[in-house]
């Protein structure tokens, strides 16, 4: 049986009806941690079932299991001399899901090193025109309103502005600065790069776009509950109604943005954590959707 109809409706399940049903369920935001999973796992499961659709549409009419000894004489392991070299079949079937995978591997690394090179040029500035302040642990930069940003990767950099430092109170700066914090030790410049590579490949699908945009409120939102785990919401509240319509450079992290009334309305909102039957179904998704694509191919018991 040959398994590309039933990829394409998994892959139309997974590309366009789960994401309108990620987006009308309120959980993500009083789990964003666990929000930034599911849209991550979504991904990687369309990526899988587009490489493994790729390998059926090479080999039409073999099962996964028959298809497989192809696989394997087509990278060069067969078990011994004398046997017969793959024909066409079987090399397709290996390069077009390679290709795949490839495709979204060489796009996650272009989008990570953009990224680096933009942090890069911006720290040789910063150098050069702000000031390190050991009481703050961060670069101090002479500008107009309160902003603050991070700089995430091998050598990250939290920066300031002057007018921060001048306006907000202590307990504000220091919210402020371990919601930046919390982007340098969560690595998540990373998770990012991933739904963006994602979303290069497969600017079409409304997952992609979905799932960058939500991934980028959802990691501001981890960031959020670091921050008012240190101080009141009301406090944290407060600074970021003051840097609100401050945008960061490309490639970093800040506590404005576009998203900044969202998120004003949430910590204000005093959000609840899922009932543990939820959150424990969430997991279980999050676990399972990767595995999905293969178990549709082949099947348990199936020989």
């Amino acid at each position: 049986m040959n398994a590309a109809p039933v990829l394409i409706g998994y892959m139309a399940a997974v590309g366009v009806a789960a994401p309108q049903l990620l987006l009308r369920s309120k959980w993500p935001h009083r789990a964003p941690t666990l929000g930034a999973a599911v849209w991550q796992a979504l991904a990687l499961s369309f990526s899988l079932a587009a490489g493994l659709l790729a390998y059926n549409l090479a080999t039409p009419t073999e099962h996964l299991h028959a298809g497989f000894i192809g696989v394997l004489h087509a990278c060069g392991l067969h078990a011994g001399a004398g046997k017969p070299d793959p024909g066409t079949a079987e090399q397709l079937a290996v390069v077009l899901p390679a290709g795949v995978m490839l495709i979204l591997a060489g796009s996650f690394t272009f989008h990570v090193l953009r990224a680096r090179r933009s942090r890069t040029r911006h720290r040789d500035t910063l150098d050069v025109v702000g000031r390190h302040s050991d009481a703050l642990r961060a670069t101090v930069l002479t500008y107009g309103a309160p902003a603050a940003y991070c700089l995430p990767g091998r050598r990250p950099r939290i920066v300031v502005s002057d007018a921060a430092v001048e306006r907000l109170s202590p307990e504000q700066l220091h919210a402020v600065l371990e919601h930046e914090r919390a982007h340098v030790a969560g690595r998540h410049h990373l998770a990012l790069a991933a739904v963006e590579a994602f979303a290069a490949v497969f600017r079409w699908l409304p997952l992609a776009h979905h799932a960058k945009e939500q991934t980028a409120l959802l990691l501001e939102m981890i960031a959020d509950d670091r921050a008012v785990r240190s101080q009141s919401h009301e406090v944290f509240a407060a600074a970021m109604y003051e840097m609100a319509t401050v945008r960061a450079p490309r490639g970093t992290f800040s506590v404005g943005g576009n998203s900044a009334v969202i998120r004003m309305r949430r910590v204000l909102g005093g959000h609840r954590a899922p009932h543990p039957v939820l959150r424990g179904s969430a997991v279980a998704v999050t676990a399972a959707v990767p595995l999905l694509p293969l178990l549709l191919v082949c099947p348990p018991g199936l020989g």
